[in-house]
């Protein structure tokens, strides 16, 4: 009896301690976000970055490491992507976007700390100013993967959102080298990483939602949006994901099913409704009120162009 007694403690003891293990294992895991000012929260309240809106689409908590300015390059002198690594555990999602500060040559005496050596490999360049090695983008932001990945984190390389397609009066989408870059970064990391055009995904709904709508999202310059218009980057995120326009990412499953219900008061409201890219939303003044509008249903609004009614409502 006293063998039997000392067998059941210790699988009581053993139980015990691996309990607390399981249960944070079932958890939900984090999202983290590493990226630039496009996904960046701003407090000026004229613009922002769409990592802020993401929690309206994915169910999940969602920490937002991205800062203004920043590049794949001084995201990683600066430690940044090494801060993600140091909390990241195993379950985790973490998406990586960048491209709009990463342009430009590290050779030249003015170099800004931020361009990447041209390239896709192990090419390497010295900066004209200071002397540092600098590597490519895709060294740097498949280095930054792969330790999140070695612990037991998944990955989800994004493209750079698109600045105003629309700035020239006519629709532009030219996807600059880094979309590519994003792309054949995300496969040569290979198991544990995925890739989301965002870029794609986003100028297609400025497609769908016109020229004038487009213009009010960007009250600054041709590449933050306002907060309105970060919400939309960030539905377009989570859109792509959910139709797998690039392939399934480790997101798909905590896409939320349903958005609450929205009414639509100005253009910039109207384009805070749109669900899917086969959704036809033109910017209005006048829309009918107590709009439901739910993904499961693809319920579909045709709105007229602002200045003119709804003849619907």
């Amino acid at each position: 009896m006293r063998v039997n007694s000392l067998a059941f403690l210790a699988v009581a003891a053993f139980e015990a301690t691996a309990k607390p293990v399981e249960i944070a294992e079932r958890a939900a895991p984090t999202l983290y976000l590493a990226g630039d000012s496009t996904m960046a929260k701003s407090n000026d309240g004229v613009m922002d970055g769409w990592g802020p809106y993401i929690s309206k689409y994915i169910n999940l908590p969602v920490v937002n490491k991205a800062i203004g300015g920043r590049s794949a390059r001084s995201y990683t002198n600066e430690g940044r992507f090494a801060e993600i690594e140091r909390v990241v555990k195993s379950g985790d999602i973490v998406v990586i976007e960048f491209g709009h500060n990463d342009g430009g040559s590290p050779n030249g005496p003015n170099d800004n700390g931020r361009s990447d050596c041209p390239g896709t490999g192990s090419e390497t360049c010295r900066s004209g100013k200071t002397g540092e090695l600098v590597h490519t983008f895709n060294h740097y932001v498949e280095n930054a993967a792969r330790s999140y990945i070695a612990k037991g984190a998944k990955v989800v390389v994004s493209s750079q959102t698109p600045n105003n397609v629309w700035e020239t009066g006519t629709f532009l989408p030219s996807p600059p080298r880094f979309v590519g870059y994003a792309a054949l970064a995300a496969r040569n990391i290979g198991g544990g990483a995925s890739f989301v055009d965002h870029f794609e995904a986003t100028a297609k709904a400025y497609w769908k939602i016109g020229r004038d709508a487009t213009n009010r999202l960007y009250p600054k310059d041709h590449t933050h949006t306002s907060p309105a218009g970060a919400d939309l980057v960030a539905r377009a995120f989570a859109q792509a994901i959910d139709i797998s326009l690039n392939g399934t990412t480790p997101l798909k499953s905590y896409v939320k099913s349903g958005y609450p219900k929205a009414c639509a008061g100005t253009p910039e409201d109207a384009v805070a409704l749109a669900v899917d890219f086969d959704l036809v939303l033109l910017a209005a003044e006048d829309v009918c009120p107590d709009l439901a509008v739910m993904p499961e249903t693809k319920t579909h609004l045709n709105l007229t162009r602002a200045g003119s009614r709804h003849d619907e409502c």
